[in-house]
């Protein structure tokens, strides 16, 4: 399930989901999710994955805050296509 406010985090994790993205949140706001995660009657059984925002600047951040995955968009949505062809036969 993916969620964009604290108030849809509690309402997927009180609907006992597999698995909440959440996404966009700021520093703050992904470390309190993970707090309401981790915390009673939940105790982290709920896994949370992270999006928005993600590079390799912010990468080492979010993980330290204690998220279970993190998605990085820009691994498919900022490559460049490169032509490359393999051609078998006797040398030029």
């Amino acid at each position: 399930m993916e969620v964009e406010t604290l108030a849809q985090l509690d309402e997927a994790l009180s609907e006992g989901c597999e698995r909440i993205l959440i996404d966009d949140f700021d520093a703050d706001t992904r470390r309190e999710a993970v707090r309401r995660a981790k915390a009673a009657p939940y105790a982290g059984r709920i896994p949370l994955e992270v999006s928005g925002g993600v590079d390799l600047t912010t990468l080492r951040s979010i993980a330290d805050d204690g998220v279970d995955f993190v998605s990085i968009g820009g691994l498919t949505k900022h490559v460049h296509a490169i032509d490359l062809s393999m051609k078998l036969g006797p040398a030029p």
